[in-house]
């Protein structure tokens, strides 16, 4: 299932919350205990970074008295087509200041060239025409332009070292693929460190996880497996989330060591292509 995401709309959706939260008198904490609703996740909303739902489009309309509003507004937030279960996150990615984010399988998707991007896109289940695969490739190379400034946001990428080893399409694509983390890393774009193999289990064996700092909200985290993920905004589970991050970095190898290994498999693949 998918769901579509325009940030604009959602930009007037929070506008429009914020006036009429202002107009009843509230506060974001008098609405969110009257809403039932965590004050972080009304601040998003009015923020433009995060899509309501229709229960919390509900409980807007009757706390504040707008008699549907919200909730007929919520179709107006339709544009850009991401998969579900990450339409939240996107946003949050381009409002970010830092971002500290572990891979287990894949390279992450800002960070993924094209060819990389569309092996993958080309072998999920089921299976996506031409068409459909396309749409995802542009959204997901969209997501490039958070990079585009040098100084925001700051970026860490930890990458198990499966990441670098698994051959996504093969040698000449890991080659490309590899070169773009290294000139990344190097430029001092991003920060990487690769956890390796013999480090055996470790404190974020279990997934995807992605950390995000703001420079006028608090901190979120997310958390993604199969087919599902999830934002956390509650500080004790984006707390913890840090914590097994942190425990797991400390595992992991040095940048520049880092860089030495994505080097060395990436002239394996090179020499393996030749």
């Amino acid at each position: 299932m998918a769901i579509e995401d325009n940030p604009e709309s959602r930009t007037k959706y929070g506008e429009e919350l914020r006036a009429k939260r202002e107009a009843a008198g509230f506060t974001q904490e008098e609405l969110s205990q009257r809403a039932v609703m965590s004050r972080t996740h009304i601040a998003h909303i009015e923020a433009g970074r995060r899509r309501p739902d229709p229960a919390d489009a509900r409980r807007l309309d009757s706390v504040l008295g707008t008699g549907g509003f919200f909730e007929r507004f919520l179709p107006t937030l339709d544009g850009r087509k991401v998969a579900e279960h990450f339409a939240e996150v996107l946003e949050f990615e381009h409002q970010a200041t830092v971002i500290r984010q572990y891979a287990p399988k894949l390279v992450p998707g800002f960070l993924q060239t094209e060819a990389y991007a569309r092996e993958v896109l080309s072998s999920g289940y089921p299976p996506k025409n031409d068409e459909e695969r396309d749409r995802l490739l542009a959204a997901r190379l969209e997501r490039a332009r958070v990079l585009e400034d040098f100084d925001k946001p700051i970026v860490w990428t930890m990458l198990d070292e499966a990441v670098l080893r698994r051959p996504i399409g093969g040698p000449l694509v890991m080659c490309e693929q590899l070169r773009h983390l290294l000139a990344l890393g190097e430029s001092r774009r991003i920060r990487l460190h690769v956890l390796p193999c013999e480090a055996g289990a470790h404190a974020v064996l279990e997934g995807h996880v992605s950390l995000l700092w703001f420079s006028d909200l608090p901190p979120i985290a997310y958390v993604e497996g199969l087919k599902n993920g999830r934002v956390w905004e509650l500080p004790s589970m984006v707390r913890q989330c840090q914590e097994v991050y942190d425990h797991a970095l400390g595992d992991a190898l040095s940048h520049m060591r880092s860089l030495a290994l994505i080097r060395s498999v990436a002239e394996d693949y090179w020499h393996e292509a030749q």
